[in-house]
């Protein structure tokens, strides 16, 4: 049975001294002594100047910045963050989104600090309030060619190999809906 996220991140920092050399508490106090701020400029820095691998750099960069659903002590605080202030109106499109992915099957919503998760065996989207006038959904579509409104990741999420672009609740529509139901297949 698959592991949650949780489970294989504390599996990661139980290993983390062994693979490593340093226990978590030890690499946040490295991360928080390079002074960055940002979780892809602490993973590349953890990474080219201590040769972390990006599973473990990418661990500890949540757990320095506590922007992952296990350092938080309410996971729907991360999405009322996500959904308060400028983006405030764009909290429809979210939850038509869960409405739709819910209806494929069981599946885990993994809310992180910039954006929601949504895993069957492994991640097949996930869900981010990218401007105040936009949601991104990236999915995960190996082999499916960028088409219409579905197009490639780019610069978006290493994570997904596709994004759609949705300005309303109405953007998820039978075609998006589609897309989910296949990504959440070959999840």
């Amino acid at each position: 049975m698959p592991q949650s996220p949780e489970q294989m991140a504390e599996k990661m920092i139980a290993n983390l001294k062994e693979k490593t050399g340093k226990t978590l508490e030890q690499w946040i106090a490295v991360a928080k002594k390079c002074k960055l701020s940002k979780h892809g400029e602490i993973v590349k820095h953890l990474k080219a100047d201590h040769g972390m691998t990006h599973g473990f750099a990418n661990l500890v960069a949540h757990k320095t910045l506590k922007s992952d659903a296990g350092s938080v002590n309410n996971v729907a605080d991360l999405v009322d963050a996500q959904y308060s202030g400028g983006k405030a109106a764009l909290k429809p499109i979210y939850d038509a989104l869960i409405k739709a992915a819910k209806r494929c099957g069981s599946m885990e919503v993994a809310p992180k600090k910039a954006y929601v998760s949504l895993r069957r065996s492994k991640q097949f989207a996930i869900i981010q309030p990218s401007t105040k006038t936009r949601v991104d959904l990236g999915l995960n579509l190996k082999g499916e060619a960028a088409k219409g409104r579905l197009e490639k990741s780019g610069s978006f999420n290493a994570m997904v190999s596709h994004r759609v672009r949705l300005e309303k609740a109405a953007d998820v529509d039978k075609e998006v809906q589609a897309w989910l139901k296949k990504a959440w297949s070959d999840a």
